[in-house]
């Protein structure tokens, strides 16, 4: 959903990204989406299709949405190469990289987590 720029909810939320360093970084990753593309990124490079395929609950419209966003955040890399038919290819850039860690942790945490939950 869009907000207008001069909303006062965006204004709180941009106040927070820059007051606050784990905010900012959990802007940049997204709720949903973003973190299940960063999270199939670390296994190596992907094109659009592969991708499709490798989350196949993610709509071809909210995955180019989001990989434009990654890009433009410095998280991938976008590579056009100049072949009939074209091909694309969509890689971590060395920031991106530098998540892996963290997404891993998270992945450990959420799969503990999920056997704990299941056992109450």
């Amino acid at each position: 959903m869009m907000r207008k720029e001069s909303s006062v909810n965006l204004e709180n939320e941009k106040a927070l990204e820059a007051a606050c360093p784990f905010i900012f970084a959990l802007s940049l990753m997204g709720k949903r989406w973003k973190p299940a593309i960063l999270w199939k990124m670390t296994e190596g490079i992907y094109r659009f299709g592969e991708m499709t395929r490798a989350i196949p609950q993610i709509s071809e419209k909210m995955l180019a949405q989001h990989l434009r966003e990654l890009e433009k955040d410095g998280l991938i890399t976008r590579t056009i190469y100049p072949e009939m038919p074209p091909r694309v290819e969509y890689a971590l850039t060395e920031l991106g990289l530098s998540l892996q860690p963290i997404l891993k942790q998270l992945n450990d945490w959420g799969e503990n987590t999920k056997k704990i939950k299941s056992t109450v």
